[in-house]
């Protein structure tokens, strides 16, 4: 009877960035790190802070993971669901609101540095690499608005 109740629980809410630049061909670029456990391609994120409002600390976040400072966007982009596997094995339901992230400077030292691996990928090599569908939509919905010259 416990699974049905933990199938109706209110998935766990985290805050992530998506970090771009422009590349020097004039091309966006996105930054993708690896989780710490499975080494999938994933965005900085990480649960919200007390005392932080949630794009604050998804911008803390990727300071943290990926060395980065930048202008982080007050609203979000969008959500996706994932599984996240806990330290006792078990799997949870996550919610990501992601933040845009337009990466100023990526700093050769930062907290995670020696744990996670950082790459950077053209819009559709990012959303081919991450596993989940719902981040893949963000990035290529994202990469399109993006795109459009300014008015």
């Amino acid at each position: 009877m416990t699974s049905a109740v933990e199938d109706e629980a209110e998935p766990r809410r985290q805050v992530g960035v998506l970090p771009f630049q422009l590349g020097r061909d004039g091309e966006h670029r996105i930054l993708l790190v690896t989780s710490r456990e499975s080494r999938r391609w994933v965005i900085p994120k990480g649960w919200p802070m007390k005392g932080r409002k949630p794009f604050e600390a998804a911008a803390r976040e990727a300071y943290e993971e990926a060395g980065l400072r930048g202008d982080v966007g007050k609203r979000p982009l969008g959500y996706y669901f994932y599984q996240k596997r806990l330290k006792n094995l078990d799997a949870v339901l996550c919610q990501v609101k992601v933040f845009p992230l337009k990466v100023r400077k990526q700093l050769k030292t930062f907290p995670e540095m020696n744990q996670r691996e950082l790459r950077w990928f053209t819009p559709a090599e990012a959303a081919e690499a991450v596993s989940e569908p719902g981040l893949a939509a963000i990035i290529r919905a994202t990469c399109q608005q993006v795109n459009v010259p300014d008015a």
